[in-house]
């Protein structure tokens, strides 16, 4: 009786602790949140979209509103056009934000949903008009190295062959 009740417990423990990984994962996969809640489809352009993916957080205040549930290209306009579920309970005004951010220097970009300050309300399927692309990292890495490589140095060059 002894032996089955051990093996019964760790049984139980190791079914916990399937559990708790299953639960893990769906976390790291953003796949445990906002699912199935009452929401609403917002749509933004942006000209680069950077490393955003679809399951990505849209975030006000650091207060995940919303996920990206897809992301195109216009075959007009050539801008990423990113598609949002947001939570019914966040009205944002219309003449809202959107901000392709990253978490952390390296971290994953997200939305960043910034209200405006209009009385009426974005509407199912209307276009946030406002939109800043994501900053990418070797674009301002490749700036800096050509600013440093132009600065002073480069500068004083043609006024002292001009003296001559």
């Amino acid at each position: 009786m002894g032996k089955r009740t051990s093996e019964t417990l760790v049984g139980f423990f190791v079914v916990l602790g399937l559990v708790g990984l299953v639960f893990l994962a769906l976390k790291v996969a953003n796949l445990g949140s906002m699912g199935g809640g009452d929401t609403y489809t917002l749509k933004a352009n942006f000209d680069n979209i950077g490393g955003l993916k679809v399951r990505a957080p849209v975030r006000t205040a650091g207060v995940t509103v919303g996920r990206v549930t897809n992301i195109q290209l216009d075959a007009k306009t050539f801008q990423g056009v990113v598609t949002m579920e947001v939570d019914r309970v966040y009205q944002f005004p219309k003449d809202s934000a959107a901000k392709i951010l990253t978490a952390g220097l390296l971290g994953d970009q997200y939305i960043g949903l910034e209200p405006g300050g209009d009385d009426k309300n974005l509407d199912t399927g209307e276009l946030v008009a406002q939109t800043q692309s994501a900053v990418v990292l070797e674009n301002l890495i490749g700036q800096f190295l050509s600013s440093k490589a132009e600065g002073p140095g480069a500068a004083a060059a043609p006024a002292s062959g001009a003296a001559k």
